[in-house]
């Protein structure tokens, strides 16, 4: 009879790891270990050395499975930031194969950030939001919105103690706290632990928004003016008040007043919506490959960056939900989505505002590439 538990425990965890399922899976592993108790108590006919030879047997089932669970994990993870880099790739091939120039990349620029990302934000928070899921849910903004405040002033500290280039300050401080929580972020969620994980995706993506198209995008204003601006004055609420925080706004909006928008819009701002990723990613390829091969050193100004994002970042968000309790699985994406590369955006608002466009895109793919490293270490632990 234990026998058959222990049958039926492998058959179904084996199943679970194929799927993703991972709490099943840890629930059938733990059907295994007591099966392993059960077996050895019925073998009263073995010899101690015959029990513990079954016992080790059983020991090798239940790590053999536990490792195609965390193997299969890791691919997904690695899987999702290939598929960036192999867009980034397009762009510099092309590039080289004389496709785009820098006339070119300006009009990428403009079409991303005036019509694709725009259309994005409000469809994105359209679809996935309904006016009572935005209220109830917005009791959890607490975490991302604090864990990236937090992560704000942090980088203000590093960046002098790590005495970062001035004209590098502004890029520095955006692309510690910012994430790339929709383009990486929402895929990669999506990949380990499937579509209920989208909700939760879209509330930190609320936050890491809110942060990047004010502060983040005041920062970078000023590496390209030579005077310093105030956070709320004229020049720079113009810049903040952008065409794709507009277009959050404006999702916003239409889903607390319940505004059904027409099929055809819903379709339009879809289609357009979805080629800011593979645009912004040729974008990055196009100017990585004018960029030299020996500006990309390990200096204190990449370093920084590094531990924002995939240290300080992750472990703000961790402290703070064990002050805030939540969900288990809002908390893994929230942790996902706090270690997610620097924003794809900042090389494109970088180059629209004429700050240091060859710090962005460095840092966007030496994060990127780091990624495929760091997301499946998380996983392991979460």
């Amino acid at each position: 009879m234990s026998t058959y538990f222990v049958n039926i425990a492998i058959y179904k965890s084996a199943t679970h790891v194929a799927s993703g399922k991972k709490d099943k899976v840890q629930h059938h592993f733990y059907i295994l270990r007591q099966s392993q108790h059960m077996i050895l108590a019925d073998l009263t006919n073995l010899s101690n050395s015959g029990k513990r030879v079954m016992e080790l047997v059983l020991l090798f089932i239940i790590s053999f499975k536990k490792g195609c669970f965390y193997m299969t994990e890791m691919l997904k993870a690695t899987e999702s930031v290939l598929s960036m880099l192999i867009m980034i790739s397009l762009g510099l091939i092309l590039t080289h194969k004389k496709w785009f120039s820098e006339e070119v990349s300006k009009v990428f620029v403009k079409l991303v950030i005036q019509i694709s990302l725009p259309l994005l934000m409000l469809n994105t928070i359209t679809t996935n939001f309904n006016k009572q899921k935005l209220i109830s849910s917005s009791k959890a903004l607490i975490i991302p919105f604090i864990s990236i405040f937090l992560c704000y002033l942090l980088s203000i500290v590093f960046s002098k103690i790590m005495n970062i280039d001035k004209n590098k300050k502004g890029l520095f401080k955006s692309m510690f706290f910012n994430s790339n929580t929709i383009f990486m972020g929402l895929p990669i969620n999506m990949a380990l632990f499937g579509e209920k994980s989208v909700p939760f995706v879209l509330l930190y993506y609320i936050g890491n928004t809110t942060f990047f198209w004010t502060v983040g995008i005041y920062e970078i204003s000023k590496d390209s003016s030579k005077i310093k601006q105030r956070l709320f004055s004229k020049e720079s609420l113009k810049k903040i008040f952008s065409p794709p925080l507009m277009g959050y706004l404006i999702g916003i909006i239409i889903v607390l007043l319940n505004i059904n928008l027409p099929i055809f819009i819903k379709d339009t701002c879809k289609y357009l919506g979805n080629i800011t990723t593979p645009i912004s990613m040729i974008f990055i390829g196009i100017t990585m490959y004018s960029i030299n091969i020996k500006k990309l050193k390990l200096d204190r100004n990449v370093i920084g960056v590094l531990l924002g994002r995939f240290l300080i970042s992750p472990m703000l968000v961790f402290i703070l939900t064990l002050i805030f309790p939540i969900p288990q699985l809002m908390r893994n994406v929230f942790i996902i989505q706090s270690i997610m590369p620097v924003m794809t955006n900042t090389a494109i608002i970088a180059k629209s505002y004429n700050a240091n466009c060859d710090y962005a895109t460095i840092m966007i793919g030496i994060t990127t590439i780091a990624s495929l490293f760091i997301i499946p270490i998380y996983m392991l632990f979460l």
